[in-house]
């Protein structure tokens, strides 16, 4: 009888995490950016770093045209305290900036060099457009970015971190989740967290 009690016990315990997830769940959703993917009404998470010319980053090099021998897409969203945070346009991108803007909001179109990570417009969507394959992880988009990245902070924001990876909990360290294609990566700081979101992405991203 005891052990049923315990195991009707974890069990009730179990839904009520799922619900408590499910209950405080807000939508990062916003307005279709200039990609098709919607951009959060949010502040950013961290300031952009400056990035130049030949400049190096965990073997990332900044270069005068984008290359796309190994090209894929990552989508990346970030909640703080259950509130939806920005990933910012330009990440990755050195100045001056091309900069488009339309109705669907602003896309960094040109600048005198592109990191092989970096992002065009502020919905999340991490492009890697690199000379060589191999495997790039979130800790190198973060360095790229210029904003800290560990169990307890993300970007301008301190606390627990809780990353999800295509729906479900990473149970390591959130720099080493590699940036696949079209995977989905949430970043979750403190409380509540915030069930999965997901996207759906455009054709030819």
């Amino acid at each position: 009888m005891r052990r049923i009690g315990l195991v009707a016990g974890l069990a009730a315990f179990a839904a009520t995490a799922v619900l408590a997830v499910t209950r405080d769940a807000r939508t990062s959703s916003g307005p279709l950016g200039p990609e098709g993917v919607p951009i959060p009404a949010a502040p950013s998470a961290a300031r952009v770093r400056r990035v130049a010319m030949a400049q190096r980053i965990d073997g990332i090099s900044c270069q005068p045209a984008e290359a796309v021998l190994f090209h894929t897409h990552a989508h990346l969203t970030i909640f703080v305290g259950g509130a939806p945070r920005q990933v910012p346009a330009g990440i990755g991108i050195a100045p001056p900036l091309a900069v488009e803007h339309a109705s669907a909001g602003a896309f960094v179109a040109g600048a005198s060099c592109f990191m092989w990570l970096h992002t065009h417009a502020a919905d999340g969507i991490i492009h890697t457009e690199s000379p060589v394959e191999r495997v790039y992880t979130l800790g190198d988009f973060f360095d790229v970015w210029g904003a800290p990245l560990d169990s307890r902070r993300v970007g301008d924001a301190r606390g627990a971190v809780t990353a999800f990876v295509d729906g479900h909990v990473h149970p390591g360290d959130p720099r080493r989740i590699p940036l696949r294609a079209h995977a989905q990566i949430q970043l979750d700081v403190g409380r509540p967290l915030v069930a999965p979101d997901h996207i759906s992405f455009p054709s030819g991203l």
